[in-house]
């Protein structure tokens, strides 16, 4: 029988998800994740929300990811949303060096532009410093709005700050900026959703005519409508389009283990040398059953 490809996503929103979302997602192969801070929904008033936030995403949320068999790792950043509110920024950024020396927080991100303001600009261009001082990798998120120019823009700044493009993921790309992009040297990632954005059948045209090299697929998925299942619906469907799987394990695996994997923190060894799942743990007295047995995987049994 052939052997199941295994997948990791690498912009997934899994504090909006459910328990029921993990479960599905180990099931269809996902091993490993990465979180992005983002934007909830409504704005942040006051600093202690972000620091209880992102506490959860070096905290609880790696937890309840391994209670289910999945890897979880996080970007810690200033959203470029809420950057638009300077005085709150200013205490964020005091706040993010506290965190981005954490075990699993695997870049800077998600930053960049929503709205091009002076504002996003600035908090973007003192992250990148942030970035360099850690010499940590950065994930960039790209406007929804004139996107081309917002992206080529965030390139221009990576590059003006002395980034490696090698060194930051540029995402939520579509076809007219992925060419500038790769050809720049960045790492193109693509967000899959239901409805808009990337579908998956432009990402296996995209995977066609660019190629492997340097591109990623994610789901982003969130408290939106969106899909955590998005990259191995798409594995499956450039496979079925006749997609060589080398070229899909590249862009639903390998190449986000080799990008994420340069920050020394992210590595195959953490999902395939883990332990069995133990549902028996509890986390700060929690634990994400109701009632059930526990599950506990059999080199686990004590």
């Amino acid at each position: 029988m052939e052997e199941k490809l295994q997948f990791i996503d690498p912009h997934i929103h899994m504090t909006s998800r459910t328990t029921d979302d993990y479960e599905a997602m180990a099931k269809a192969g996902i091993v490993a994740i990465i979180e992005p801070s983002f934007w909830l929904g409504q704005p942040r008033t006051q600093v202690g929300s972000f620091q209880d936030y992102f506490s959860s995403l070096v905290g609880w949320e790696p937890f309840r990811a391994s209670q289910f068999g999945i890897k979880h790792y996080c970007t810690i950043g200033l959203n470029s949303k809420e950057a638009n509110n300077e005085p709150l920024a200013e205490e964020v950024m005091e706040l993010l060096p506290l965190y981005l020396h954490k075990e699993t927080v695997v870049a800077v991100g998600e930053i960049g532009y929503d709205d091009q303001t002076p504002a996003e600009d600035k908090y973007f261009r003192q992250q990148l410093e942030l970035a360099k001082e850690f010499n940590m990798l950065v994930q960039v998120h790209t406007p929804h709005r004139d996107k081309k120019a917002g992206t080529i823009r965030s390139m221009e700044v990576c590059l003006e700050h002395g980034l490696d493009p090698g060194m930051v993921i540029i995402d939520h790309n579509n076809e007219e900026t992925v060419q500038e992009v790769l050809d720049r040297g960045f790492i193109a990632a693509f967000t899959i959703y239901p409805k808009t954005k990337m579908g998956n059948e432009r990402m296996v045209a995209v995977v066609e005519r660019f190629g492997s090299t340097n591109i990623i697929v994610d789901s982003s998925a969130d408290w939106g409508v969106s899909d955590p299942l998005a990259v191995p619906k798409t594995a499956g469907l450039m496979l079925t389009k006749g997609i060589a799987k080398e070229d899909v394990i590249k862009t639903c695996y390998q190449n986000a283990l080799d990008v994420f994997g340069k920050s020394g923190k992210m590595k195959a060894s953490h999902w395939t040398d883990a332990e069995g799942i133990d549902q028996r743990l509890l986390f700060n007295d929690n634990s994400v059953l109701r009632g059930q047995l526990p599950k506990v995987e059999k080199d686990k049994i004590v």
